[in-house]
């Protein structure tokens, strides 16, 4: 496999590890690190000039990594959630493919700029949603492609974390502190949202129409700085917008409903709530469990595992995908690779701009409905009707629109 050149901007504690794993990838070369704080930057540039015996360019401006011209195909966005679309944008412009990590947008403005220059350059991007290739939520997409659940009527999901204990960090510099502060919103829908918009095929046949927003008092986060956090710490006393609990529903062209949650200021076990209904069956999430009517005993649970067997997408089972311990399991693994892999033939991207934009939409919404009583809003049509009748996406074992076993003949390596 050739070798894919890219620049890599944004070394905070996730852009680093990234870095890192990019760094373990024979058939990728860094070019250039940015970060705006110079001991960062300095960091990634010292970490690259380990692995290739030689120093590479670095640069406080992001600007300087996305318009240089030394190979590169790519660049890899790993910034303050802010910053991910104009990156994006420039990238495209320039010819290379932006892959970006997951965030909401702070304008529905941002997510039609993302659109509106893919269409102009015909560069591909992606949102690097690591959450669409996790072992559990790939089987039940290959479970819903086999017909397993029968026709979809309903999904919920959630980002449910208990981050309250980060708010030491929030103290330096940390974009979630501000988010927190000033937006009362479905901050953070991707985890959950981007598999369940694979399994109920939006934007390719079936598209969002609306949602609606309700958002529960503030306090959790309030309350833990006050009683954990010393005195002199810069959040002591601060009232936050964000709701402790955020709930979402959408409603899909096709009639399907959808519920996310956003908790994560209350002590609770992680989770992402996942929940595929159908009519001939559902997957939980939290309890590992299947029900499958003319499989599963009448009333009772089957534990996930009895299906991995047979159902198990190939992406995990014929691959050495298994063998991925770092980041989250290895999903973190396979999506940057999806993403490389879209780069090095010259492809769409299994997560495209429409999927991106659609994503990144929900918090700007949210935030709408939230502010308007729980009133409903329309959610754009970013394919502009495309979404009806499309070109099928791609052939490759990275695909999240169909799961193609042809492909998977014999142990397949990347």
């Amino acid at each position: 496999m050739r070798k894919i050149k890219m620049g890599f901007i944004g070394l905070g504690n996730r852009g680093k590890w990234w870095l890192g794993e990019l760094l373990k990838m024979e058939d990728v070369e860094i070019t250039s690190v940015c970060d705006t704080h110079e001991d960062r930057m300095e960091a990634g540039r010292a970490m690259c000039a380990e692995k290739y015996g030689r120093e590479i360019f670095g640069s406080l401006d992001w600007h300087d990594i996305v318009s240089r011209d030394d190979g590169s195909e790519a660049v890899v966005i790993s910034t303050y959630w802010n910053d991910h679309v104009k990156i994006a944008v420039e990238a495209m412009k320039a010819g290379k493919y932006a892959g970006f990590e997951v965030g909401p947008a702070q304008s529905i403005r941002q997510c039609w700029d993302l659109v509106r220059t893919y269409e102009q350059t015909k560069v591909p991007c992606m949102m690097l949603e690591n959450c669409c290739y996790n072992r559990e939520e790939m089987t039940v997409l290959n479970m819903v492609k086999k017909g397993l659940f029968g026709e979809l009527l309903h999904c919920q999901g959630g980002y449910q974390h208990d981050l309250r204990a980060i708010s030491d960090s929030m103290a330096r510099d940390h974009e979630r502190a501000w988010q927190y502060l000033h937006r009362n919103a479905e901050l953070y829908p991707t985890h959950e949202l981007g598999p369940i918009m694979k399994y109920l095929g939006i934007n390719r046949g079936n598209r969002i129409m609306s949602l609606n927003s309700m958002a529960s008092k503030a306090r959790g986060l309030k309350k833990f700085i006050d009683e954990k956090c010393g005195p002199d710490h810069p959040l002591k006393g601060c009232e936050f917008r964000l709701g402790d609990v955020i709930t979402t529903t959408l409603r899909c062209a096709n009639g399907e409903t959808v519920v996310l949650t956003h908790d994560t200021n209350s002590p609770r076990p992680y989770s992402r709530g996942g929940r595929v209904q159908g009519t001939c069956g559902l997957w939980m999430e939290d309890l590992h469990s299947v029900h499958i009517e003319g499989r599963s005993e009448p009333h009772k649970w089957q534990p996930m595992d009895d299906y991995y067997g047979e159902f198990e997408h190939p992406l995990w089972k014929k691959t050495a995908a298994s063998d991925f311990t770092g980041g989250h399991g290895g999903m973190d693994w396979l999506v940057m690779r999806a993403f490389i892999e879209a780069v090095r033939r010259g492809i769409q991207t299994p997560i495209d701009v429409y999927d991106s934009a659609t994503l990144m939409s929900v918090a700007v919404l949210s935030e709408e409905s939230i502010s308007l009583g729980s009133a409903p809003v329309a959610v754009p049509d970013f394919t502009d009707g495309l979404w009806m009748k499309r070109e099928p996406a791609p052939k490759s074992i990275f695909s999240l629109a169909e799961v193609d076993d042809s492909l998977f003949e014999g142990r397949v390596e990347f």
